[in-house]
């Protein structure tokens, strides 16, 4: 049965093998159609509703994979400002969203927003300064959004190499995120490194960094290759210089956060764990540092 409105229609569909009525109210004015919701409670013998509402409008909704379990959870966009896989094979998003302002997804995950960026890059060097100051020279080694590069420069660092695996993700954000990068790239202490990471930091000199940023997906495909990798990591490392990584939150994700932490305990004999919430991200993030030692 459909019940053709003015501006509106009512449908409705019985499936009485299931003992389950569906019924479709559609509203374009003042109306709203949860009036016929108590008109349907009033009527109609029921012992459970279930009420599922769209908005129709410009306005999107967006899948937080990141939900906790149990849980979803949406992201309300306004507009969408880019949207392509890059060269690298990456699916690359600029999302303006409603709470959080523009939005860099990667592979349809949250990586940054421009409104609590500065949350998470802060924390993500205050971790590492904390156990020691030194600051001549960083590498990191991802970080596109160039976030935790600013921090290093406005820390004072003297030089900073910045080892990312797809340009595309840093001139989108460069282009939409500038608040954020600040233009960084630009700097002259700032040296970019494009392509594979680790395999340019086989050409590094021993011992170099004080510092090095490790800001890759904290999935276990990246646990994995960074415990691989850490012999090489732990060579251009100065004595008594830290690494930090970020490894996610360990309220979603704790088996992640436990796997990173037994790799950086088995390769430098300590960790130092901290967690700071950030809004966007609706959950505490954690941030793993580790010392050489001499």
């Amino acid at each position: 049965m459909v019940a053709l409105l003015a501006e509106s229609h009512m449908s409705f569909h019985t499936f009485p093998e299931k003992k389950v009525i569906s019924f479709d109210f559609f509203t374009c004015g003042k109306t709203s159609p949860l009036v016929a919701l108590n008109i349907i409670k009033r009527e109609i013998q029921h012992s459970r509703i279930v009420v599922k509402s769209s908005d129709r409008s410009n306005v999107s909704f967006y899948d937080d994979i990141y939900s906790s379990p149990g849980q979803k959870k949406y992201y309300v966009v306004n507009d969408v400002l880019e949207d392509f896989v890059s060269k690298v094979g990456q699916h690359i998003e600029i999302l303006k969203l409603e709470e959080f302002g523009k939005a860099l997804f990667i592979d349809n995950e949250l990586q940054v927003a421009e409104k609590d960026e500065y949350i998470y890059s802060g924390q993500f060097v205050e971790s590492s300064m904390t156990l020691n100051s030194n600051n001549s020279n960083a590498a990191i080694i991802g970080g596109g959004d160039g976030g935790v590069v600013r921090e290093c420069l406005s820390r004072g660092f003297n030089f900073v190499d910045w080892f990312e695996l797809d340009p595309e993700v840093v001139s989108v954000c460069t282009k939409h995120l500038s608040k954020i990068g600040r233009k960084v790239k630009e700097s002259n202490r700032v040296k970019c490194i494009w392509g594979d990471a680790f395999n340019s930091i086989k050409s590094i000199n021993d011992s170099k960094y004080d510092k090095i940023f490790v800001d890759l997906n904290d999935d276990q495909y990246c646990i994995d290759l960074a415990a691989k990798k850490m012999n090489n990591l732990k060579r251009i490392l100065k004595p008594g210089g830290v690494i930090t990584a970020q490894i996610g939150s360990h309220d979603k994700k704790p088996k992640q956060v436990d796997n990173w932490l037994k790799v950086l305990s088995s390769n430098f004999g300590n960790t130092k764990l901290d967690r700071i919430f950030i809004p966007s991200f609706d959950c505490n993030w954690n941030f793993a540092s580790s010392i050489l030692k001499s």
